[in-house]
């Protein structure tokens, strides 16, 4: 099992690049509080980002259903932060 500080960093890099340029900007930005997070939270985050970039920009920028096993409120978390954006 990798540590908890390389566990962050490979998430960080994952979510910065996604490959869909609003999906970058969004979990990107989100990623970077990755660095405080919880190993919960962070398992939660890992899990999402395992989705393809279609499927979470549906969720995130077309009110699409919210896939099966994602956090609700990590998903709520982000829908708050990409008003910040």
């Amino acid at each position: 099992m990798e540590n908890l500080s390389t566990y962050r960093k490979r998430l960080l890099y994952q979510s910065q690049h996604r490959g869909m340029r609003e999906m970058d900007l969004l979990l990107g930005e989100f990623g970077k509080k990755v660095l405080s997070m919880e190993r919960a939270d962070l398992d939660a985050f890992e899990f999402l980002l395992s989705f393809p970039d279609q499927t979470l920009y549906a969720l995130f920028f077309d009110n699409g259903p919210l896939p099966s096993g994602v956090s609700e409120s990590l998903v709520n978390e982000l829908q708050n932060f990409k008003k910040t954006l």
